[in-house]
């Protein structure tokens, strides 16, 4: 009898203090239950020689090192904090953001789903820079944003502007787009980036502004020099063809379906349209097995460099300016990640560093055969599971070498960000 008065007195003052603590929190005199619920979720170190580690107040969609500021985008809003030690310095609501520009001249692109318009943020500040009230779509690089208005009917235009000084580079009119473009980045018909499942596809940060981009529409590809702002070319391709813009030139991938299989060819052609190299048997895979030889995706690549594969199965890359081979690798061997000037390769368990300008491998890391990997303009990453290696990305320096679970979400000159859950940590290169 007096185990059994106990146990009901305790369940009667666990109660009463349950129902005081409601009552405080319900009427904003104390709500003690944001420090319990993060005191409850607090998890270890996400890994080992971090800087700093920072709780989120959600899962981020994207993480950005601009200049000294660390970029955090969630669903509905973005955050910044400083590098040095994750002191939040602002934040904002917003459906997406991106980072444009390299070093200290990073903004940050901010702005509204299915609303026109977008606003040029200081990294540091979150001060606005510049405001837009017009354009639909926003493309992110380091040395221009490059926005998309259209007014109505075919009065659409596509302009550049310098990230930081928020001057205008140069203004084309394109004719109808229609609505297929929207936000930040919406897909361009170029290449895609080859990045491991442990690495965000973003993980390099911003590219250079290529040489020529091409804008889809009904069909169609019209081609932008961004040199000079001007409109050089409108392609239609037929049935069977595909249309990307790669290094300088405008690729027509054919695929005819014959035989039980598919039979390949691309030709890369001038802004002008002048047929510049060709090459027959080349697969770019753009086109899944099963599909009739029907080119749903864009070839994978980086930059000027895709990737490609042999009527014999070897993997191979290709300049997309002049057609050579960069690199031309055996059945054993598979393209993990590339860039302009370096491409990652297994075969095996070994992971390759290989340098297209000096046509050899330059670095090698052996006992990885599940791992993924990334090029970014600061290091190479070597992702497996539960492990994470930055390398230089000439010599195979290790810059970094942690046992971790987390994922990489972007890399700075002097280090690199993983998130593992809500927390994210800087890790900084030895």
């Amino acid at each position: 009898m007096a185990s059994g008065g106990g146990s009901w007195k305790g369940l009667w003052v666990v109660t009463v203090a349950a129902v005081a603590l409601t009552v405080l929190a319900t009427t904003h005199t104390w709500n003690p239950f944001p420090q319990l619920w993060s005191w409850i979720t607090t998890s270890g170190p996400v890994a080992p020689g971090t800087r700093w580690q920072q709780s989120l107040g959600g899962t981020p969609q994207s993480v950005s090192i601009a200049g000294e500021a660390v970029i955090v985008e969630y669903r509905t809003s973005v955050e910044a904090y400083g590098l040095t030690a994750a002191v939040k310095l602002w934040s904002s609501d917003a459906d997406w953001a991106a980072v444009a520009g390299k070093g200290a001249n990073s903004v940050v692109v901010t702005g509204r789903l299915l609303t026109k318009g977008y606003q040029v943020l200081d990294p540091s500040t979150g001060a606005v820079r510049r405001a837009d009230t017009a354009a639909s779509a926003v493309w992110t690089y380091q040395d221009a944003i490059v926005d998309l208005s259209c007014g109505g009917g075919d009065s659409c235009r596509l302009t550049a502007w310098d990230p930081r000084a928020g001057t205008q580079l140069w203004s084309v009119a394109t004719g109808s787009i229609g609505f297929v473009l929207d936000a930040a980045n919406p897909d361009l018909p170029d290449t895609r980036r080859l990045v491991s499942g442990a690495v965000d596809d973003d993980v390099a940060g911003p590219p250079a502004l290529p040489g020529l981009i091409g804008l889809p529409h009904d069909g169609e590809v019209r081609v932008i020099d961004t040199a000079t702002g001007r409109l050089v070319q409108t392609v239609r391709p037929a049935r069977d063809q595909r249309i990307v813009v790669v290094g300088g030139r405008v690729l027509t991938v054919t695929g005819t379906a014959r035989d039980g299989t598919c039979y390949y060819g691309v030709v890369g052609g001038s802004p002008a349209g002048e047929v510049v190299w060709r090459r027959d048997g080349l697969n770019l895979r753009t086109a899944d097995n099963g599909s009739a030889c029907e080119q749903d995706q864009d070839p994978a690549g980086g930059y000027n460099v895709v990737l490609g594969v042999d009527p014999y199965g070897r993997e191979v890359l290709i300049n997309g300016y002049d057609g050579r081979n960069l690199w031309y690798g055996d059945k054993e061997s598979t393209v993990l990640a590339v860039d302009d000037a370096y491409a990652v390769i297994r075969k095996g368990a070994s992971i390759r560093g290989f340098s297209f300008t000096k046509d050899k491998n330059v670095w090698r890391q052996d006992d990885r055969p599940d791992a993924g990997a990334a090029l970014t303009p600061y290091a190479a990453i070597v992702a497996s599971e539960g492990r994470v290696t930055a390398l230089s990305v000439s010599s195979g320096t290790v810059r970094a070498d942690v046992r971790t679970d987390a994922k990489v979400f972007t890399v700075g000159p002097d280090g690199l960000i993983l998130v593992a859950g809500r927390d994210m940590a800087y890790l900084p290169f030895s």
